[in-house]
């Protein structure tokens, strides 16, 4: 029997394939709801959940921009209950969570990279050139100071 989103073979033994399409979809209408509030009128699900399948494929279970291994047993266990009680330290732990990242503005078709929770929170809305020029600046200003 064929799977259109087959479990990732980097993901066997970590995570089931129910669980993934789980996520997949999740993170799917997520991602479209938030693209049509912002103005995107081509944007479907279906669209969404293959362009996300095929960045999850492409990353081999690594972090796009900082090329660390993402922590793939994360899927759907944040708790919000927790996460009120315990704040800082506990979205920490959620680093290495995969993410799904918009490549560019999210206003035409479907653009993602996988990568860490941390890493999207860092990039936010800037492109990869943007994050990059930033982290530099971070650093040069970081080794003065040292």
């Amino acid at each position: 029997m064929s799977v259109k989103f087959a479990l990732p073979h980097f993901l066997e033994g970590i995570q089931t394939q129910e669980t993934y399409l789980k996520w997949l979809t999740r993170k799917a209408v997520a991602h479209i709801k938030r693209d049509r509030n912002r103005g995107n009128v081509v944007a479907t699900t279906s669209s969404y959940k293959v362009a996300i399948h095929e960045a999850v494929c492409e990353s081999g279970g690594f972090d796009f921009y900082t090329g660390e291994k993402l922590d793939w047993t994360l899927l759907s266990q944040y708790n919000n209950d927790d996460s009120k009680k315990l704040k800082r330290e506990y979205k920490k732990r959620f680093a290495l969570l995969p993410s799904v990242d918009h490549v560019d503005d999210g206003l035409s078709h479907a653009n993602f990279k996988i990568c860490g929770w941390r890493t999207n929170d860092c990039k936010n809305d800037l492109s990869h050139e943007e994050l990059v020029d930033v982290c530099k600046k971070i650093i040069r200003h970081y080794e003065k100071r040292t």
